[in-house]
């Protein structure tokens, strides 16, 4: 069977008859060097401090502005199965670290493209493979031993840098440079947790919650000591604040009970229907009697929550909300102590609730923001905290939003790996100059592949020129001189983008945790390899639709 391969290219004969299309060899490797290379390029242009916006719109039209490589891939239909591999590579950098995204793909655009020069050379891909691991692990232990410097959560001042490092490519930055570094770092320092059974301290970023109010200015955004939830009494009646706030949280609906799906009940007496919605509306009374009786005064459900419900705290002097999201519900369990209950049943099939699954908090109380209320919980004994974040649309909150998430994860992660790296291009062009003469003391297998990894490190540094309009291989070449300089400690000589020069990054406060670094290129470096692996795609035809036989016969 002679096969038709996408893009135009003839495929070869095919004895296994695939009722498909297939690409081997040199013409499978190129496709997929373009598909990265193309998505790559999306995104090039918005990395660093002077990176660029992009406006997409979707099927539906809502609009969405940032230079957030994560959501940007996120948002993108790519088809291909090679650009999938670097939208799943975004993903996972942005879930695992928070920032990073868009260097770890270009590296990876540009890893591909240096080992697609040497496949031309006639290199075998399992050296490219073999060279790039060498090169890899050698760039990790430079990094921890040459590059890396201690951090703790008592420099307030290194942790603020490196706030302010990863909201300097955000819009935020622009409109208010002091504030929200601060905030951040106040906020991380604030959800500290030490472990039972190790001791190890944690600083979990969804701890922090982040509520978005729209009105007023970015630069009015503030810090909350406490959990603030999207939800709001559901009665005016209701008092606007309890205090010491024991708190149930609850996951099912304080409506009147109904007869599940397939259950039906027969009456043989007109009279009996109304006695029917009596019990179904007194089941709910009762469970709310219980939580009220085990010493309950503030009542959250992400459900429904009936009128009678609402009358029956407010007599009790009760705050009640309802549908409050279900994330927010987790985090306020964790910060309060309490749990969550999806029954009142226990094992032997009665209705009651433990007061020790109560959470703890000093007050609960419904606070005006803007056209809603929320309700704020202070004093959380888990440790919790919230951030209001205001702005004049909801495009600018949303863009902060994800600028604030990455700065957190920045911070935490620096914390907890208690090592930061310098910023600025400052660790890859330190990296291109060490793995170069790594390169001359290595076996010639490998040799090509290290030097062409090497080469590929400065695609970063590059990039930030780039962006910021400065001639890119001037700026290389001033910090391959810089490290290569002997008299002085270069390992932090980074890029000036303002000046269009060499400088100190430590000294001038461009700080990115360490791992981030690392992960980009440990992650970059596998995904690169996991495509370089492939040589052969075959893509299956869908099955052809059979027409109905009945249409047929007319």
């Amino acid at each position: 069977m002679q096969e038709q391969a996408s893009g135009g290219l003839q495929a070869k004969p095919c004895a296994l008859g695939i009722h498909g299309t297939r690409i081997t060899g040199k013409d499978v490797r190129n496709e997929n060097f373009t598909a990265v290379a193309a998505v790559a390029n999306i995104i090039r242009s918005s990395l660093g401090p002077d990176g660029f916006d992009k406006m997409l719109v979707d099927d539906v039209g809502e609009l969405l502005q940032t230079n957030d490589g994560a959501t940007i891939l996120k948002r993108m239909e790519v088809d291909h199965p090679a650009g999938q591999i670097l939208v799943d590579l975004a993903r996972l950098q942005d879930n695992e670290i928070g920032d990073g995204t868009t260097s770890v793909v270009i590296l990876v655009a540009e890893l591909l493209k240096n080992a697609q020069k040497l496949i031309r050379q006639n290199i075998h891909p399992s050296n490219i493979i073999a060279g790039y691991k060498m090169a890899m692990r050698e760039a990790v232990r430079l990094i921890d031993s040459k590059l890396s410097r201690k951090v703790t959560a008592n420099d307030k001042d290194l942790l603020t840098r490196i706030a302010k490092t990863s909201l300097s490519s955000k819009v935020i930055s622009q409109m208010d440079v002091e504030l929200f570094p601060e905030l951040v770092v106040d906020a991380v320092r604030a959800v500290e947790r030490i472990s039972e059974f190790d001791g190890s301290v944690t600083y979990p970023r969804n701890a922090v919650g982040i509520l978005k109010r729209p009105g007023k200015g970015l630069s009015d955004s503030y810090l909350i000591h406490g959990s603030a939830l999207e939800a709001s009494r559901i009665s005016h009646d209701m008092p606007l604040r309890v205090s010491p706030a024991r708190i149930a949280l609850l996951d099912f609906d304080l409506r009147a009970v109904k007869l599940r799906l397939g259950i039906s009940a027969t009456l043989t007496d007109p009279t009996q229907v109304e006695g029917m919605q009596s019990r179904e509306m007194n089941i709910t009374r009762e469970r709310v009697r219980k939580l009220i009786t085990a010493g309950a005064n503030v009542i959250l459900t992400t459900n429904g929550m009936d009128d009678a419900i609402q009358k029956l705290l407010t007599d009790a002097g009760v705050i009640g909300a309802r549908r409050v999201p279900r994330e927010e519900m987790v985090r306020l369990a964790r910060a309060t102590g309490g749990k969550i209950q999806t029954t009142l049943c226990n094992l032997e099939g009665e209705e009651e609730f433990d007061p020790s699954n109560l959470g703890q908090a000093t007050s609960v109380h419904d606070k005006r923001m803007g056209e809603d209320s929320c309700l704020i919980v202070e004093g959380c004994t888990g440790g919790a905290v919230t951030l209001v974040v205001h702005g004049a649309s909801s495009l600018l909150i949303d863009e902060a939003e994800r600028a604030i998430n990455d700065a957190l994860y920045s911070v935490s992660r620096s914390i907890e790996a208690g090592s930061i790296v310098g910023g600025g291009g400052a660790v890859e062009s330190y990296l291109n100059f060490a793995l170069e003469q790594f390169a001359h003391r290595t076996d010639a297998r490998e040799q090509p592949a290290i030097d062409a990894f090497a080469q590929a490190l400065l695609v970063i540094p590059k990039q930030l020129a780039i962006n910021s309009g400065h001639d890119a291989s001037s700026l290389a070449s001033k910090l391959r001189v810089a490290h290569a300089s002997t008299n002085k400690d270069t390992a932090w000589m980074g890029l000036d983008l303002v000046k269009g020069d060499v400088h100190d990054v430590m000294t001038a406060g461009i700080i990115e945790p360490k791992i981030s670094k690392v992960k980009s290129i440990q992650l970059a470096t596998e995904a690169a390899i996991t495509i370089l692996r492939i040589d052969d795609f075959v893509k299956l035809n869908p099955p052809p639709q059979q027409e109905d036989p009945r249409r047929m016969r007319h």
